[in-house]
């Protein structure tokens, strides 16, 4: 509290009630006792009273009542907010009524009963003139809560009574101390203290303080387990959502104590014992003890296992006639031996639930029969299915969205009103509404009963989340310096299902922008059309150290245009068509010289993909999708089989083929199983571009790296031409540089690729899922090969004496000359270098004379003197191709996804198993809405 708190702090409230103006105590004169009645016990003797040592008999004494008196006046002092009348109201005292020393009392415990009153006593007894004087309980000007850092104020003070502008009592300063306590006890901290205090203030008014000590957190210190033979304790803590506390569970909530976890304990406990044969297993008690410190709890499970059984005879005694209970008894996964299985028997039932429920029995009531054996200790199994109509569906009702239109959810649907029930087809129906984005996660088709037993209503009782995105961003990259993007899109713009967006990027080496549209249902059919329009500047770079090197430059600009149609309920149909230009250039003042391209600069491979070329592409795909939801799916499979054809028209000719598909297993617990590859190969149908240039463009080809191939950087993987430069040891021998971030590095894609992957998908708890974390960890393999081996650059010579001979270093290795380019002039003539003195300083100046030195172009050279030729020279350095190879490349490794309020983030911590020579490797990745 502050300094003017503790200059006025009172005592402590709640030390005690205090009890004011109790009444004087009346002694009644003695008078003898009267005489006992027939048939009543005699008095029983007197005790004795032992006075200067001496044993006496105590004389008997009666007490006679007092005879009333008359109430004469009554008045009230005291009183400032409560009106007189009020305050007698509560009393049962009155003028010209008689009154006794018991209904004064009495008077008193009423008027401190009625929580108004903080002091009360009567005066004027004797004389029948009664003054109440009272003082007022005071009014709560504001209430304080200091020390609670763990459960913030506006956790606390709903959930109080206390309030400014109340009257303060004590009974509601306890019962407020006692809510904050348990909302403490409620998050686990068992040792919360909350004392109060009051601040006196003028006006008869007081601040309400609660001083709070929250303490640690109570953990979980030990789960013991009596009365278990078969697991041990570990085993059976493993199955339980408590779990103890060890310094490797810090970031766990689990290790907390919970009331409500510790019944669902038992409930885990028994449903482990029932899936392993134990169906005689009970919890004989559980109890949760609280250390003396306060800081830890001690649980003990007392339990009884019972003997182990097995399955019986297991039967399915049908009422509907369509089914035939011995085939359905043979479909079911239980069989005659094995050990009993609670959850075997669940999944039965839901099983011939869902069988029914596909013959159009909405409503099946299937309920299973136990013949338990204590001799055989077998457990025989009925399933009992009772006779039922078959159902149809009466009306599909759809509630809560207020933007979607209903037919945007019920073309969705599988089943329409008047159809035959189908379990199949409604859960169907289900993934497909889900698959939309539109409503929010957990979306169910419920069945109700219709107006008759044979009818039934299905509810979609929809939550809408937003479907309108607008994204303004700005930040800086390490690959792409300062970036700049905007967004916009709506999901389901008019309520209809469409899709349209807009999206604009800039930064130091990519500028787009695009926009699009899609209509799902084109008039009111099961086709959908959609088409975009782009134009993108992007610039491919490398590393050299720890600088990013502009390679060359890409601008494309078209648009395309896609359709599609449903085959059957999973197969479906889409065609494409795009046409764009492609103009691929580089840097004039880097990679020209005499203002070609120069293929020591830029790499031969470089200066075979400059120019414009038109593309005019048409494709067509067949997707396989069955799975339970598009967002995130947790079961289901997805297959895409697909092909293009450029050389409508336009420069380029090449055919283009892809196959991609995932498949997703739910394997309980939590627990996400998702396979998946993909792989895809080009091939140019015209190959006239000569020998050592490969008949696809760099920019046709395929890439595969981050984020795709976790494990490896950006176009990582694949063929690659490296330049390596050389250099002098410190003896002055010619060696090649060995620091992969001195070397050049420039990836050129391949023709064909693979890419295969295996994740499972680890659940966490609650606070995890609602911070939208999904941990994984996973194997990948892949690879990216077959391009035309890029002839070389250069072929450095070697130094040689006066003689001719060649020249060696004193480790044997060659002594290269660095390569030479003739300048030449604007009008394509060498030029010179020409040294001269001009008042006794030397100088040179350029020349298109080999001897002597011309001062205007095309005037006769003058002088005799031998010019040297302009040369741009080029050190040394060692070009190689790698990376062309079929061989897999595997990583492993752990992920996270995390739905952040920024967008869907990934970060990736990968480690290469196998990789060959050239490969670019890396342990750690972030990216930015990327998946596969």
């Amino acid at each position: 509290m502050g300094s003017k708190y503790r200059a006025q702090a009172a005592a402590v409230l709640l030390a005690g009630t205090m009890l004011a103006g109790v009444a004087e105590a009346q002694t009644a004169p003695s008078t003898p006792a009267p005489a006992p009645t027939p048939g009543q016990a005699a008095p029983a003797p007197a005790p004795q009273v032992t006075t200067q040592g001496a044993p006496q008999t105590a004389t008997p004494t009666t007490v006679v009542a007092q005879p009333a008196r008359t109430i004469r006046s009554l008045r009230v002092l005291g009183s400032q907010r409560i009106e007189p009348d009020t305050v007698l109201s509560y009393t049962k005292l009155r003028v010209g009524e008689p009154y006794t020393n018991e209904s004064v009392d009495a008077a008193i415990k009423d008027l401190y009963a009625s929580d108004l009153i903080a002091e009360a006593q009567i005066e004027g007894v004797e004389s029948g003139d009664l003054i109440v004087r009272i003082r007022e309980n005071p009014v709560i000007n504001r209430v304080v809560l200091e020390g609670n850092r763990r459960l913030k104020s506006d956790k606390i003070l709903p959930e109080i009574k206390l309030a400014p502008r109340q009257i303060f009592t004590r009974t509601a300063v306890r019962a407020d101390v006692g809510r904050i306590v348990e909302l403490y006890r409620r998050q686990g901290r068992f040792a919360a203290v909350v004392e109060p205090k009051q601040v006196v203030l003028d006006q008869n008014r007081v601040d309400v303080v609660f001083e709070i000590a929250e303490g640690p957190k109570s953990k979980v210190r030990q789960i013991n387990i009596l009365g278990n033979e078969q697991f041990s304790d570990n085993a059976l803590r493993k199955e339980m959502a408590t779990k103890q506390a060890r310094f490797f569970r810090f970031f766990s909530s689990a290790t907390s104590y919970d009331q409500d976890r510790l019944a669902y304990d038992q409930q885990k406990l028994r449903q482990y014992y029932l899936t392993e044969g134990y169906a005689d297993f009970r919890v004989i008690s559980a109890v949760a003890e609280l250390t003396p410190d306060k800081e830890d709890f001690i649980i003990t499970y007392v339990v009884e296992e019972g003997p182990r059984y097995k399955f019986g005879d297991v039967t399915v005694d049908s009422g509907i006639r369509d089914f035939n209970g011995e085939q359905l008894a043979k479909s079911l996964q239980i069989k005659k031996g094995e050990w009993f299985n609670a959850k075997l028997v669940e999944d039965s039932v839901t099983s011939l639930s869902e069988a029914a429920g596909l013959f159009g029995y909405a409503f099946a009531d299937v309920r299973p029969e136990y013949q338990r054996d204590e001799e055989t200790l077998t457990m025989g199994l009925t399933f009992n299915i009772a006779e039922s109509q078959r159902t149809y569906v009466e009306r599909i009702e759809i509630t809560g969205n207020t933007q979607t239109q209903d037919e945007v959810i019920r073309r969705e649907m599988r089943i329409a009103e008047g159809d035959a029930y189908n379990s199949f087809l409604r859960k169907r129906s289900q993934d497909r509404i889900n698959s939309l984005g539109y409503f929010q996660d957990k979306f169910e088709i419920e069945e109700q009963p219709g107006s008759t037993p044979d009818r039934v209503i299905l509810t979609s009782n929809v939550e809408e989340r937003s479907t309108g995105e607008l994204t303004l961003s700005a930040g800086f990259s390490s690959l792409e310096r300062f970036i700049l993007q905007g967004s916009i899109r709506q999901r389901n713009f008019r309520g209809k299902g469409q899709d349209l967006r807009l999206q604009v990027n800039y930064s130091s080496y990519s500028k787009s922008i695009e926009a699009g549209f899609t209509e799902p249902y084109l008039f009111d059919k099961n086709i959908a059309l959609g088409g975009t329009v782009f134009r993108r500047d992007f610039s491919n770079f490398n590393f050299v150290g720890n600088e990013r090197n502009t390679t060359y430059a890409q601008v494309s600009t078209g648009f395309n245009i896609v359709a599609g149609i449903p085959l059957t309920e999973y197969w479906s149909l889409s065609g494409r068509y795009n046409l764009q230009q492609d103009d691929v250039s580089l840097d004039e003042s880097t990679f020209f010289t005499n203002g070609q391209c120069d293929p020591l600069r830029a790499g031969r491979f470089l200066c075979e993909q400059l120019g414009n070329r038109i593309t005019s592409l048409v494709g067509a795909s067949v997707v396989y999708d069955s799975l339970n939801s598009r967002l995130r799916p947790t079961a289901g499979q997805r297959l895409l089989i697909g092909a293009d054809f450029a050389g409508l028209g336009g420069d380029v000719r090449y055919v283009r083929a892809r196959v991609d598909g995932i498949k997703y297993f739910n394997m309980g617990g939590g627990f996400i199983l998702s396979t998946a590859a993909q792989g895809g190969y080009i091939k140019a149908l015209e190959d006239s571009r000569g020998p050592g240039i490969d008949p696809v463009r760099i920019i046709d080809r395929f890439y595969l790296g981050e984020p795709q191939f976790r494990g490896f950087d950006i176009r990582g993987v694949g063929p690659r031409v490296q330049r390596i430069p050389f250099t002098t040891d410190e003896d002055g021998n010619t060696i090649l540089v060995t620091d992969r971030d001195q070397i050049v590095d420039d990836a050129i894609g391949g023709k064909g690729y693979y890419l295969t992957k295996a994740e499972v998908e680890i659940p966490l708890g609650s606070g995890a899922q609602e911070l939208g974390l999904r941990p994984s960890v996973y194997v990948m393999a892949g690879a990216l090969f077959n391009v035309t081996r890029p002839l070389p650059t250069i072929t450095f010579t070697q130094a040689t004496d006066s003689s001719g001979n060649p020249l060696f270093n004193v480790d044997g290795s060659p002594n290269l000359l660095p390569a030479t380019t003739p300048i030449r002039n604007s009008e394509g003539a060498p030029l010179f270098i020409n040294t001269f003195t001009s008042n006794g300083v030397p100088g040179q100046r350029s020349t298109t004379c080999s001897t002597g030195y011309a001062d205007t172009a095309g005037a006769p050279c003058v002088g005799t003197e031998q010019n040297s030729a302009a040369v741009n020279t080029t050190t040394p350095f060692l070009e190689r191709f790698v990376g062309d190879s079929i061989k897999p490349r595997i990583t492993v490794g752990i992920g996270v996804n995390w739905n952040s309020p920024f967008g869907p983030l990934r970060i990736d911590l990968a480690k290469d198993i196998i990789s060959i020579d050239g490969d670019d490797p890396k342990l750690l990745t972030f990216n930015v809405g990327a998946g596969f």
